[in-house]
């Protein structure tokens, strides 16, 4: 995985954890489906991030945030949308996902989500140590 520490203006910048293996695995996705390089990836888990002054590492660890070509820095839903207007095949579910309410209902989804993590990041690794045995 390509990974730079600071943002690249001229992409959107992705802030991920890169401890966590369920934002690995999609990071790692669309980084394989990102064909035309517009996905500059961070890993906001790297100690020398916090030395960066765009985001509190706490907070980039905590929700998905994106950093849009055009300077506007996205959490959440508006992110996820930002990096599928990028990828080939996913502009469709961008168009989509922007309209007001599906945006609000994704959110909802997502902070829903983020309640469950800790404990899908531990059934994930404990599913990941089973079938590698």
């Amino acid at each position: 995985m390509v990974n730079q520490l600071t943002p690249n203006p001229s992409q959107t910048t992705v802030f991920y954890d890169g401890s966590c293996p369920l934002c690995l695995a999609e990071v790692g996705y669309y980084e394989t489906i990102d064909k035309s390089g517009s996905l500059c990836l961070v890993d906001v888990s790297n100690p020398e991030f916090a030395q960066q002054d765009i985001l509190p590492q706490k907070t980039a660890m905590w929700r998905f945030h994106v950093l849009s070509s055009d300077g506007r820095l996205l959490s959440g839903a508006p992110a996820f949308i930002e990096v599928w207007q990028g990828l080939p095949g996913w502009n469709w579910l961008a168009k989509i996902a922007a309209l007001p309410v599906v945006t609000s209902l994704l959110e909802m989804a997502y902070s829903g989500f983020l309640v469950f993590r800790p404990f899908l990041v531990k059934l994930f690794v404990f599913a990941r140590r089973i079938r590698h045995r």
